[in-house]
């Protein structure tokens, strides 16, 4: 590569609000302290009416935000690409909103939210199906269900006893919560605030991440009958600002979406020996409570089975989508293929996963440090392969094969790559012929990004049609399933399918520590508070009609995506015929 493309760093032809002066920080807390009890007493009339502001006011927004991101990542706002901010931006934040008005007029009329009756898995324990809940979700995202696995011990009773907990019993009569957003997605940190105003009934401080600070006034406009109430504030600046109301006396707890090294920053101070002995002793250096979602190094999982041409195609184009949506910069963008170790198949697949690569143009890299990090984990490795014309401020699909499943030291197994790398790594399983067995593959694909990949936030399966049909293959699917240690676990769909549902809970695998926080701890979203969450299970057919518009070669996507934001505005019908023209001539 050429030097001008190795130092090449991107900045936002943006204009980005001015980091907060620290009396303004001051200011922000203390009003929100002085709200805090008032807001955690709110009645419900008073908060559906809050969350319809807040509704409109996005929805008002909509549009402009959408512009304003496109033109932030090079993307042209009347292409199909700009779908992806309509899908990332604005239609997740209305669909929630209206979710939580649903929620709160069911708390109103009940005393609790409504969620469909629970079932047993094989292993006793509850799943609640929180996707589709109605005809129009039936309508609009055919065959896609979503159900949440409880963890065990919670029973009928004790979920209907815990579920919207704090409107049945508050745990707290006011709480100040620091929410740090992430760069990436515009979504992510206003729906991290709905979640913690309406589901824990907390006043919130967002501090925007400097990559995408130009959303902020998006938000504040968006939000302004909260900001008027004196429920929520948004601040500005880079880590001297995040450090000093990490600090701040009046700040009660956190929840950040970003990095790690971030969150390990924060709790135990700057790498080195006395970040180690604190971890080694445990004895952080910030004791408030921190929930978090921390990325992943995302697996694909493809079982070994007869695909057909279109099946192949599908499959691969869903790959490619879930790795090159908003250009690789995502914390649940496909990384790592787990692949059968003989499969006749996996040459076939791999092959059409690069052909479908070659038909989706180089995006603009304008994540701080991605030409750094692409560098730094493609070197040493004989088989990279780059697909695309990458220009000077852009990066090539690329993807890494045949990494070796026994090297520990691998940085692809234990560093997000964070920028547009997806690599691939094939095993065998139990026998002479496990590249062909399914059962025995699943068995060693499970184990192998159990234990050998970083992160437990989000992982997909991929199981051909026929297999499905054989029992034995059907029952060794769900055993891989319970088996896998992820928040969230996609079948013949990516996983990021079910961030912007709203009813799905969002978030790692429970069981990290403060000392190996992997993806992070705690709940998003989950706009039916559900309590007790093991994981959420996403299914799909192998193919799906029409063609999904998250795909890169759907030609209308952003005329179907921005008709979703009136259409969730009240969960009308009047606007289901244009969607599904515009989907259907993609």
């Amino acid at each position: 590569m050429s030097e001008s493309f190795a130092s090449f760093e991107f900045k936002a032809p943006v204009d980005t609000p001015s980091p907060t002066p620290r009396d303004a920080l001051d200011a922000s807390v203390e009003r929100l302290r002085g709200a805090a009890t008032l807001f955690a007493a709110l009645s419900i009339p008073d908060r559906l009416a809050l969350a319809r502001s807040m509704q409109e006011g996005y929805c008002s927004i909509a549009e402009r935000s959408v512009s304003v991101a496109c033109e932030a990542k090079g993307i042209p706002f009347d292409t199909s690409l700009a779908g992806e901010e309509w899908l990332s931006g604005p239609w997740p934040v209305v669909r929630h909103l209206r979710l939580i008005r649903e929620s709160l007029e069911q708390i109103q009329a009940t005393g609790t939210t409504r969620v469909a009756r629970p079932r047993r898995l094989a292993d006793g324990r509850l799943r609640v199906r929180v996707y589709p809940e109605n005809g129009l979700d039936r309508v609009l995202f055919s065959g896609v269900s979503v159900d949440v696995h409880m963890e065990d011990g919670i029973t009928e009773q004790r979920l209907e006893a815990s579920r919207s907990g704090f409107y049945k019993k508050p745990a707290h009569e006011g709480r100040v919560v620091m929410v740090l957003g992430t760069g990436n997605v515009a979504s992510i940190a206003p729906t991290d605030v709905i979640t913690k105003m309406f589901n824990e009934g907390k006043v919130c401080l967002l501090k925007m991440s400097p990559v995408n600070a130009y959303i902020g006034p998006f938000i504040e406009k968006a939000f302004a009958s909260a900001i008027e109430q004196g429920f929520f504030a948004v601040a500005y600046g880079d880590v001297e600002e995040g450090a000093y109301l990490t600090q701040h006396e009046g700040v009660d707890e956190i929840h950040m979406t970003g990095s790690d090294k971030t969150h390990d920053a924060i709790v135990w101070g700057p790498p080195g020996p006395e970040r180690d002995s604190r971890i080694a002793a445990d004895r952080p250096l910030l004791h408030k409570q921190i929930t978090s979602e921390l990325g992943n190094v995302s697996p694909v999982i493809v079982v070994p089975g007869p695909l057909t041409a279109r099946q192949l195609r599908f499959q691969a184009e869903d790959v490619a989508a879930a790795m090159t949506i908003n250009a690789s910069f995502l914390c649940i963008a496909a990384k790592m293929l787990v692949m059968p170790k003989g499969w006749e198949g996996r040459d076939l697949f791999m092959r059409e996963l690069e052909r479908v690569l070659a038909e989706v143009a180089p995006r603009r890299a304008y994540y701080p440090g991605a030409h750094e990090r692409w560098h730094k984990l493609t070197a040493g490795h004989d088989s990279v392969r780059r697909v695309g014309d990458a220009g000077p401020d852009e990066l090539p699909w690329t993807l890494i094969t045949d990494l070796d499943p026994e090297n520990d030291a691998e940085p692809l197994f234990h560093t997000e790559p964070f920028c547009s790398i997806i690599s691939e790594v094939a095993i065998g399983g139990v026998g002479s012929d496990s590249g062909n067995d399914p059962a025995s593959f699943l068995d060693a694909a499970v184990d192998f990004v159990n234990n050998k990949l970083w992160g437990t936030l989000a992982a997909t399966l991929i199981v051909p049609t026929s297999l499905a049909r054989d029992p034995a293959v059907a029952q060794a699917v769900e055993q891989a399933i319970a088996n896998l240690r992820y928040g969230t676990v996609g079948v013949n769909v990516p996983p990021g399918a079910s961030f912007g549902l709203g009813t799905p809970p969002w978030g790692g695998y429970p069981g990290s520590t403060r000392t190996d926080i992997q993806s992070g701890r705690g709940w998003v979203h989950n706009a039916r508070m559900l309590e007790g969450i093991e994981k959420v299970v996403i299914r799909a057919p192998l193919t799906r009609f029409p063609k999904p518009i998250y795909f890169p070669s759907h030609r209308r996507a952003h005329q179907a995506a921005r008709r979703l934001v009136p259409l969730d505005r009240n969960g009308s019908w009047a606007h289901v015929p244009g969607l599904v023209w515009a989907a259907l001539r993609g």
